[in-house]
């Protein structure tokens, strides 16, 4: 072994003495690659190798490549590249080869490998890298789509990219991702043979060496793409998806007007069509030829005519088509248009209508979903419609009787509405629901209690819900409770809750770090109750949690009545308790900490 790592240090020796001769490098720096050469070689010779000695190796030499880059930059020398560059450049090339043979079937190291040849090899030989992966990787569509969009944009060879997508299609029949991709660049390859006519006819140029077809030009092959591709591949979502891709392309008019009338005619009972076809209004002007309207409220009437025709399209659908999928897609397309900012009142009142009358219609059928009551209601509630916010929440939670959301919607209406049966309705759901769910519940009474009721009041709630609420439900409670019991009461009433709370596990390390910031406010921080809170915090969370270990340790060092001498043993506690990267983490810090950092 040390004969193959002397030969091949003596292999860099050409090299090397390049970078020294020409000033890129110092002796000194030529005698640490050579040491540092060394100690890598060895690594990836010896018998039994490891996948991080190989990407080390790598990364170094492509750090070396950089730097020489760099540093020709700025003595402003480009000459020598064959006998530096280029041998460091094979050099990695043979490790990545290497590496990628051990481990074939990790895809990021053939990621990186592609990645390095795209910065620094010929285009010949990334080819070959790709050919070499996806006869590995073949299950892998992404790969087969990477490979061919470089033949296509980066070598600009369609034939190459034409190939690659066939042979993915062999292994992947059924792949949308890659029909769409394949689509996209016979589309691509159509446009730019039409713009090179162009430049042969614009030039004057003979026209003999341009023997394609007017078929071609206008994405025949792209066509007979999107006739195979639907064939194998069914549903309105894909047949969009071809679609959209076809209108980026002007030239393609006649096959856009394809694809749409036969998504019309295939997919007449998707909610997808409809929505596509409804949203397609959007993009016609009402009188088409004419200019843009100049002013304000020709632009919004305008826009009010397209949404007009928009949802006459929508009314026909869900007459057609009576489905839930489909009054989704009416719904979300009035909530989006009332999103949309105007400063046209009458536009804007116009999609607010437009909006209620669509939940109220498809409530009546009894096709709104869970989230759309919760979308309704949170409509209303901000306009104040109390009344007809609290008949959606009550229509919700009767559909709905086990959604803690619907649930805690209502409380939400009775809350803004004022009502006075709020703790009698909390009461209530407390009965239907399972008392896990219920956390946003309890929350959402406890934050308006706060507001509105007495102290002793919110503190009753907080006291049931810590006794309903049990595991890790509970860790949030308990830091709403202590952040509460510190605004009405300060550290003395914190300090009371922190104690009735303290053997009622589980906690968050928030909790704790909450007493520890309270206590540290008070003009008279006691170090006592310091450690008192950092010990209870280690008890729990002393195995995994670093920072808790060095923030004790500064707190003993900086607090006026801390005991420095004590340091040392918590630090021999925090080794004994922390396992694995925790403690690898801890004594980096306290390393930090003792150089001044």
């Amino acid at each position: 072994m040390a004969e193959i790592i002397q030969e091949r240090i003596e292999d860099r020796i050409p090299e090397l003495e390049q970078l020294e001769r020409v000033g890129l490098f110092s002796r000194a720096e030529i005698k640490a690659i050579i040491k540092k050469a060394s100690d890598l070689e060895y690594k990836i010779q010896r018998r039994a190798l490891f996948k991080e000695d190989f990407i080390n190796y790598i990364q170094y030499e492509i750090n070396l490549l950089e730097l020489i880059q760099r540093r020709r930059t700025r003595i402003k020398y480009s000459f020598k590249k064959d006998e530096i560059e280029h041998s460091i450049v094979h050099r990695i090339q043979g490790v990545f080869r290497r590496a990628s043979a051990k481990w074939k079937d990790d895809v990021q190291l053939w990621l990186s490998y592609v990645v390095f040849c795209k910065k620094w090899a010929t285009k010949a030989q990334l080819s070959k890298v790709f050919s070499a992966m996806l006869a590995i990787h073949s299950n892998k569509p992404a790969l087969w789509i990477m490979a061919a969009k470089w033949e296509m944009e980066d070598r600009l060879s369609s034939e190459s990219a034409r190939q690659l997508f066939l042979r993915a299609l062999r292994f992947h029949p059924e792949c949308p991702k890659l029909y769409q991709e394949y689509f996209r660049m016979e589309l691509m390859h159509a446009e730019k043979l039409r713009k090179e006519k162009q430049e042969f006819e614009k030039a004057d140029m003979d026209m003999g060496s341009f023997d394609h077809s007017e078929e071609i030009l206008n994405g025949e092959l792209a066509r007979i793409i999107y006739k195979n591709s639907i064939s194998k591949i069914k549903g309105a979502e894909f047949h969009v998806s071809l679609l959209s891709i076809a209108q980026l392309f002007d030239f393609a008019k006649d096959l856009q007007k394809e694809i749409y009338d036969d998504l019309q005619a295939m997919h007449t009972d998707d909610p997808l069509t409809w929505d596509y076809v409804a949203r397609r209004e959007l993009e016609i002007q009402s009188q088409p030829g004419d200019e843009q309207p100049l002013t304000k409220q020709a632009r919004a009437a305008e826009v009010g005519r397209r949404e007009e025709r928009c949802c006459a399209v929508y009314e026909e659908a869900v007459k057609t088509l009576p489905t839930e999928g489909m009054w989704k897609c009416y719904i979300n397309f009035c909530l989006e248009r009332f999103s949309k900012k105007t400063s046209s009142e009458f536009l804007r009142g116009k999609r607010l209508e437009r909006t209620m009358i669509s939940f109220r219609k498809a409530h009546e059928l009894k096709l709104l979903s869970e989230s759309q009551y919760k979308q309704w209601i949170e409509l209303l509630l901000p306009r104040d419609f109390f009344t007809e916010a609290l008949e959606v929440a009550e229509a919700g939670i009767e559909l709905f009787k086990d959604s803690v959301t619907m649930w805690q919607m209502k409380l939400q209406v009775l809350i803004a509405s004022k009502s006075p049966d709020i703790a009698m309705f909390v009461e209530e759901a407390f009965v239907h629901l399972k008392p896990q769910v219920c956390l946003p519940l309890w929350i959402s009474w406890a934050e308006w209690s706060e507001g509105a009721q007495s102290h002793e009041d919110t503190e009753a709630i907080y006291k049931k819900a810590i006794l309903a609420i049990t595991g890790t439900s509970s860790v949030t409670l308990k830091d709403k409770y202590l952040d509460w019991a510190y605004r009405i009461g300060g550290n003395k009433k914190a300090r009371t809750v922190f104690k009735s709370l303290q053997e009622n596990r589980p906690f968050s390390v928030d909790f704790f770090r909450k007493m520890i910031q309270f206590e540290k406010e008070q003009e008279s921080c006691k170090m006592a109750n310091l450690r008192e809170y950092y010990e209870r915090a280690l008890r729990e969370f002393g195995s995994v949690d670093s920072d808790l270990w060095m923030d004790y340790i500064k707190e003993e060092l900086n607090h006026p009545l801390g005991r420095p001498e004590n340091c040392g043993q918590i630090y021999w506690r925090a080794m004994k308790m922390l396992q694995g990267e925790s403690a690898e983490l801890f004594v980096a810090k306290h390393a930090m900490h003792q150089a001044g950092h």
